[in-house]
């Protein structure tokens, strides 16, 4: 099986058109270093189709950090604006693309919810 990075990057090139961003275009380059490593991910997005290669040339933003903070971004255990905000991930370019793009990861687990506790005012 692969990584929740690859896998999230070959999903996405196979939605082809995405609703939620249909009034965007623009280009992104995501480097993903692991330890003298760096993978390469290019997400082109002209008016909401999407396309997905491993190119590594100019982008209107440029998303750098570690493959193991990609796989949490990749399995919504982290947001990627506050990655960037804390540090960890480093972005040049059209910041707003980041922001339109975090709508394609996927939102954090759920987590089961705890009754709330009883109170011995509400057990009256």
């Amino acid at each position: 099986m692969s990584d929740p990075t690859t896998q999230f990057f070959e999903e996405l090139a196979q939605r082809d058109h995405e609703p939620l961003l249909e009034n965007t275009s623009g280009t992104m380059r995501f480097d993903i270093t692991n330890g003298k490593k760096t993978d390469h991910w290019f997400v082109t997005i002209d008016k909401g189709d999407v396309s997905v290669s491993h190119r590594s040339g100019d982008a209107d933003a440029s998303v750098v950090g570690s493959k193991d903070l990609f796989d949490t971004l990749a399995s919504g255990n982290v947001s990627p604006v506050a990655a960037a905000l804390r540090g960890t991930l480093a972005i040049e370019g059209d910041w707003g693309l980041l922001v339109l793009f975090r709508r394609l990861l996927p939102g954090p687990p759920t987590a089961k919810r705890r009754a709330p506790a009883r109170t011995e005012r509400s057990r009256r």
